[in-house]
């Protein structure tokens, strides 16, 4: 009853420091995104990915998710960067500025980006609208919850993007070799 009371005097719509903090990282980490698809330099895009993932696991500690926050900076920031650096680096892609990053397509790039965004918005609206999280319960984001939902429901899409992620590491070592016996053969 003590946290109705403290809702009750602190009003619906004042926002607590939490609340604040949330906003300003999920804009900067927004920002980071923005420019992380509009730079035309890869390595620096790839750098802007980090913050954005980075900011993305300070948004999961902001929701108390500290388990999920740490998976993010250990598998996404620490392990798909570094495998997209060396996919870079293995296959020679420019690390300045590149004419190949624009197609000039890009209101037919923004048009579909609109619409990506508007039916991912609706599905997830969709799909969480009536579920409700049981505050009386165990945090939602807390270890044991996680790994009881990671392991019952999501074992093979983890598994399944290993395997792609590993795909991608072998394709590009194929083409960086491509290139390599190409040139020998001139």
């Amino acid at each position: 009853m003590s946290h109705l009371a403290a809702a009750a005097e602190q009003g619906f719509l004042s926002p607590t420091g939490v609340e604040i903090a949330f906003v300003l990282v999920g804009i900067a980490t927004l920002g980071a995104a923005v420019v992380t698809v509009t730079t035309k330099q890869l390595v620096h895009a790839a750098l802007w990915l980090v913050v954005a993932l980075g900011g993305l696991s300070v948004e999961y500690l902001l929701l108390t998710a500290e388990f999920i926050a740490w998976v993010q900076v250990l598998i996404y920031v620490g392990s798909v960067v570094v495998l997209l650096l060396f996919g870079l680096m293995l296959t020679k892609a420019p690390i300045g500025r590149s004419p190949d990053a624009d197609s000039g397509n890009r209101w037919a790039a923004l048009t579909v980006a609109v619409a990506a965004a508007a039916a991912l918005v609706w599905v997830v609206v969709d799909a969480f609208r009536t579920q409700w999280i049981d505050l009386d319960g165990p945090s939602q984001g807390s270890t044991k919850v996680t790994g009881e939902i990671l392991f019952q429901h999501w074992v093979l899409p983890f598994e399944a993007l290993s395997v792609l992620l590993l795909a991608a590491l072998v394709g590009a070592i194929v083409l960086s070799r491509k290139s390599d016996s190409d040139k020998e053969q001139r």
